[in-house]
């Protein structure tokens, strides 16, 4: 036996039966972004649609691990959501991070960039 097998064991099943609900609603809160789209009974035409891009930039989209927030932001927008990005540390409580996932700061950020971009040109 192993010692999970001997802690499980010694649990109450009381307690047993909340950590393996506990447990399954931590798997359904994570989802690919297939799987949520899947969940929210939408098909990759009307992503594409919504997000002004081809089907096939939809599946690509649902197959990358590495996505600008703004995409991902605009992503969960076609889904009818909203995105928050949190941030877990071992000491603390979660942390909502705003102003990252706003696109107002994006725009921004990117008007500093091309007006930086702009005076490199003229110089």
């Amino acid at each position: 036996m192993t010692n999970l097998e001997r802690v499980r064991k010694a649990l109450s099943p009381v307690r047993r039966k909340r950590i393996a609900a506990r447990a399954a609603q931590l798997v359904a809160e994570e989802m690919t972004l297939q799987e949520l789209r899947q969940a929210r009974k939408l098909t990759q035409v009307r992503m594409a649609k919504a997000l002004g891009i081809t089907q096939d930039g939809v599946s690509r989209l649902e197959k990358r691990s590495d996505l600008l927030l703004s995409t991902l932001r605009k992503t969960v927008e076609a889904l009818g959501g909203r995105l928050s990005l949190v941030a877990e540390f071992p000491d603390r409580g979660p942390v909502v991070l705003s102003g990252i996932t706003d696109e107002s700061a994006e725009i921004k950020h990117a008007g500093r960039k091309r007006a930086h971009v702009r005076h490199r040109q003229v110089a």
